[in-house]
């Protein structure tokens, strides 16, 4: 991914100064400057969608084993931070969490099945959300705009079926499948992968079984995390200027969100975001150069959320393990010397 990810960078970076080129960027900076300071607390706003996140993560994993909600925020802040700025493909964030969460006591098929369960909840609450945006620009928007809304709507409504189905095959036991058939390639080289693996899926399932905690995810601790991100983008209008109203926030979020996840590979969603905030702002009357600077305003934020949090990543590298961990150490070397 190094390599390709540079030069989706570099298209990005191109696309999104092109754009700003072509709308005027004297009009663009002089937004920016006249929302000042607010800009800075529309990105403060962030943590409480972080805060939302962290908590309904956090309910994912046993409770034995659950860390404390401050170091859930820690954790959600720095895999944020490395999917939002480096060239990771959206996947290098939940490879950060994995190492860190077996820092702080978690056991690894226990952490894999959260982060893997995390990731299929949170898209099926961007397809539903994106739905209902869509549903709300065919209904509120203009003819041009429902059309644009009906293809879409399309999309994410095939796309629903397709994540449903990834959610049952996680009841196949996928991981020890594909742990058999790398042990056999290997001539058996790989058995205690196969152990390892049938842990993963098992404690997957067993998240899935937790009926309450998945409807409680879905239904409120996803819906809070939207709204503080449409909280977000409704402040930094204000401050450059735009009257909209919060479901008209709330629509252009849960579209975005959407277009980011589809790009998962363009490093920071460079040239995407700007793109889809003027297609998609624009179906809700905006116009280019308050779209544009509002993707400004979501530059902001990366620098002063996810550049510190980048930081905070290399300091939690190489803290120490928890007490919790080292008292799991413990206790296996405890049993080991016992069973001798």
């Amino acid at each position: 991914m190094k390599y390709p990810g540079r030069a989706l960078a570099l298209i990005g970076v191109t696309a999104a100064a092109w754009l700003v080129w072509r709308e005027h960027p004297a009009t663009v900076l002089r937004l920016l400057k006249d929302a000042g300071a607010g800009l800075v607390l529309a990105a403060l706003v962030h943590v409480l969608p972080m805060l939302a996140n962290a908590w309904d993560w956090r309910s994912l994993i046993r409770a034995a084993q659950r860390p404390r909600l401050s170091a859930m925020l820690k954790l959600v802040w720095i895999r944020e931070s490395v999917n939002g700025l480096l060239p990771v493909a959206r996947i290098g964030g939940e490879i950060v969490s994995f190492r860190l969460l077996g820092r702080v006591g978690v056991r690894p098929a226990t952490a894999v099945a959260s982060l893997v369960v995390d990731m299929q909840l949170t898209l099926i609450s961007q397809v539903v959300f994106a739905l209902a945006a869509a549903c709300y620009v065919l209904y509120h928007g203009s003819p041009q705009a429902a059309a644009v809304m009906e293809r879409l709507a399309g999309v994410a409504a095939v796309a629903v079926p397709v994540l449903v189905l990834f959610a049952l095959v996680q009841h196949a036991r996928p991981f020890e499948r594909a742990a058999r058939v790398l042990n056999q390639m290997t001539s058996g080289k790989l058995v205690a992968l196969v152990g390892r693996s049938a842990r993963i899926d098992q404690s997957v399932k067993l998240i899935w079984r937790q009926r309450g905690v998945v409807v409680r995810y879905l239904c409120i601790w996803q819906t809070l995390q939207c709204v503080g991100f449409a909280f977000e983008l409704w402040l930094a209008l204000h401050f450059l200027g735009t009257d909209v109203s919060f479901a008209q926030a709330f629509v252009l979020e849960a579209l975005i969100q959407m277009l980011s996840s589809a790009a998962f590979l363009v490093p920071a969603g460079l040239g995407v975001q700007e793109g889809g905030f003027v297609v998609i702002g624009g179906l809700l009357g905006l116009t280019p150069e308050t779209c544009l600077a509002l993707a400004g305003a979501r530059r902001i934020r990366d620098l002063l959320i996810y550049l510190p949090g980048l930081l905070a990543w290399q300091v939690a590298e190489h803290w120490p393990a928890s007490s919790r961990q080292t008292g799991v150490r413990a206790d296996r070397f405890a049993r080991a010397r016992s069973s001798r």
